[in-house]
């Protein structure tokens, strides 16, 4: 029997989507039937979401997540996963108090690295997860992997990006050019789309630097999961 899944979404709603959209995708392309796994998806209000990171409110933000992971599991969820890069700032706070099993895009990301045997990865996204320590730390304590991100001025033309249309669905080829010419500026063994709304702007076939696409690496780790055996 297959492990419901539960999705801590809105925010984005466009990655939200995808989400559901991914993990039913990968899941008929490895059994070629209809018999996906359940989900349950719980969306926050994102701009609500957004603030709390912008101003720092830390406990009010730990707090509004584990609100939403709480009613996933009230909901019959197995485990949950949070459809974005952002909250994983505080993935330590919230599994040690989320009453299920979480999994975690950073460990999905440096699982992929580390099988690739990536060493020095560039980390985009929103000015928050540019800014913060979760993906730096944690990838160099359990996997090895150095972490660095663009330039100020580069941070401001992502955020904008994807703040400004991204959220929104709304994809540009001036905004792909932009972020393209920003990834060839910066010499890594692969760049980390560390915000779940990039796969929606650039893929593999755009460029010839290797990407990390965080959506679609959470959504295979979340699928592996719900097909393990239930106990």
């Amino acid at each position: 029997m297959k492990k419901r899944i539960g999705i801590l979404g809105g925010i984005s709603l466009a990655s939200t989507l995808e989400y559901a959209r991914t993990i039913a995708q990968l899941y008929y392309d490895r059994f070629q039937d209809y018999y996906y796994p359940e989900i349950v998806i719980y969306s926050l209000d994102f701009q609500k979401f957004t603030d709390m990171e912008n101003e720092g409110r830390t406990e009010d933000y730990i707090r509004y997540i584990l609100q939403g992971l709480q009613a996933l599991a009230a909901a019959g969820a197995d485990f949950a996963l949070m459809a974005a890069n952002s909250p994983h700032s505080v993935y330590r706070q919230v599994s040690a108090q989320c009453p299920i099993p979480l999994c975690s895009i950073v460990d999905a990301v440096g699982q992929a690295a580390q099988r690739r045997g990536m060493k020095t990865l560039l980390l985009t996204g929103i000015r928050y997860t540019m800014q913060g320590r979760f993906y730096p730390d944690t990838l160099r304590e359990k996997y090895g992997i150095s972490v660095f991100t663009p330039d100020s001025s580069d941070q401001d033309i992502i955020n904008d990006i994807i703040f400004g249309r991204l959220a929104r669905e709304i994809i540009t080829q001036e905004d792909r050019e932009a972020f393209l010419a920003i990834l060839g500026k910066y010499p890594a063994d692969g760049v980390i789309l560390g915000c779940t709304e990039l796969p929606l702007l650039v893929h593999q076939e755009d460029t010839e630097i290797p990407l990390l696409p965080t959506l679609q690496l959470h959504c295979q780790m979340a699928l592996d999961k719900a097909l393990e055996e239930t106990t």
